[in-house]
C-alpha cells in the first residue's frame, strides 16, 4: 500500500463496511457540499485498485479517485477536502503524485481495454438480499439449494436468480469490474443443455474487484465457483490471454495458479511457467476435480493452508505436474 493509499484508509469513517464486490461504503461526504441532503444510508464507496483508488456516490452520483501516472483532478482535491485534509497536506499528497508520475512502470498497465457494463437478465435479483424479506419459490429454493450442495454459501458472493424463462433453473453470477456489472453467467442446476450461460468480455477476470490489498498472494483458478470457494480470481479459461496476464501482474503480489485435475488444467501451468508464477497441485485424492471440490470437502481453511503448502516454484518440477496432468 503507497502513501496515498494509506492517507485515503486512514480518513475512512469508523463506521464502514466492506461491499462483496470490493468497495468500502460509508455515508457520502460529498452530498451536502452539492447541493443535496446529509447522507445517512451509507451511499459513499471506495475502492482501492492496485496502486490506486476510486470514490463512487450512488446518491448525487459525485466521482473521484487517482491512479499512478495521473494528477489530481479537481474533484479528488475537493474530495479529500471533504474528508477532512488541509491544504498542506492535500500539497504533500500532490507531491507524492508527481514523483510517481515519473516512476509509473508501463509493463504494468495493461493495453486500453474498456468494459462496458452489461445488465443481468430480466428481473434478475440479488438472493441473500431477496430470501432476507421474502419467502423464496421453489424454484429459487432449488437454486438456493444447488449453491449449499456446491459446498458454497450465500455469503460467499452476491449470487442471483431471474424467474424469467430459459433462466429459472439457473444460478447467476455476476461480473464485477470497478464495482459496475460487466457481464454474467448463468449455471443450470438440472439436466440439459447448455450447462451455462455467459455474457462476457475479452480480457476480463473474475473476482478481481474482491482482491484488497493486503492479500499475501493472488491465486489464480480456471472457474468462477473456484475463485469464490476461496476467494481467488478465476480465468474462466485455460488458454488466458495477455490481457488478462497483464490484469493479474496489476495486482503486484505473488501469483499461486491453481489448474483443474484434468488435461485442460496442463495448459494454465503452461502459462504459469512462461510467467514465472508459482504452481501448486496439492494430493487431495482421485475424488477432488477442482479447488470447489476441495473446499466441499476439506473446508475453505485446509484448502487454502494446503494450496499455500504445496506450492511449487521450480520451473522443472511445473512442468512434470504439467505432464502428469496430460496424461489423466
Amino acid at each position: 500500500m503507497n502513501q496515498f493509499q494509506e492517507v485515503i484508509q486512514r480518513l475512512l469513517p469508523p463506521r464502514h463496511r466492506r461491499t462483496p464486490s470490493g468497495w468500502i461504503s460509508f455515508n457520502s461526504v460529498c452530498c451536502h457540499h452539492r447541493g443535496e441532503g446529509l447522507d445517512k444510508r451509507q451511499r459513499g464507496g471506495i475502492l482501492f485498485t492496485t496502486e490506486g483508488w476510486n470514490y463512487h456516490c450512488f446518491n448525487c452520483h459525485f466521482k473521484a479517485g487517482w491512479t499512478p501516472g495521473h494528477q489530481l483532478t479537481k474533484n479528488t482535491k475537493n474530495l479529500l477536502s471533504w474528508l477532512g485534509l488541509n491544504d498542506t497536506e492535500i500539497g504533500h499528497l500532490n507531491l507524492f503524485v508527481l514523483k510517481t508520475k515519473s516512476d509509473t512502470l508501463p509493463d504494468l498497465k495493461i493495453r486500453d481495454l474498456t468494459l462496458q457494463e452489461k445488465p443481468l437478465p430480466l428481473n434478475s435479483i440479488n438472493i441473500k438480499e431477496f430470501i432476507e424479506n421474502n419467502d423464496p419459490d421453489q424454484d429459487l429454493v432449488k437454486v438456493i439449494d444447488y449453491i449449499y450442495q456446491r459446498g458454497q454459501n450465500l455469503d460467499w458472493y452476491p449470487f442471483h436468480w431471474s424467474p424469467e424463462a430459459g433462466y429459472r433453473d439457473r444460478v447467476l453470477i455476476p461480473f464485477y469490474n470497478m464495482g459496475k456489472i460487466v457481464g454474467w453467467t448463468g449455471r443450470k442446476i438440472s439436466e440439459g443443455k447448455p450447462k451455462y450461460l455467459t455474457e462476457g468480455q475479452p480480457g476480463y477476470i473474475f473476482n478481481i474487484d474482491r482482491q484488497s490489498l493486503d492479500r499475501r498472494a493472488v491465486v489464480v483458478v480456471e472457474g468462477q465457483f473456484d475463485a469464490i470457494a476461496i476467494d481467488g480470481v478465476a480465468t474462466m479459461t485455460n488458454d488466458i490471454n495477455s490481457d488478462q496476464i497483464q490484469r493479474i501482474k496489476q495486482l503486484n503480489r505473488p501469483v499461486i495458479v491453481v489448474p483443474d485435475r484434468d488435461r485442460a488444467g496442463a495448459q494454465l501451468i503452461d502459462h504459469a511457467v512462461k510467467q514465472s508464477w508459482t504452481v501448486s497441485l496439492p494430493p487431495w485424492g482421485d475424488d477432488v476435480k477442482d479447488v470447489a471440490d476441495a473446499v466441499k470437502k476439506f473446508g475453505r481453511c485446509y484448502t487454502l493452508y494446503s494450496i499455500f503448502h504445496y506450492q511449487e516454484q521450480n520451473t522443472i518440477k511445473q512442468q512434470i505436474l504439467s505432464k502428469q496432468l496430460k496424461n489423466v
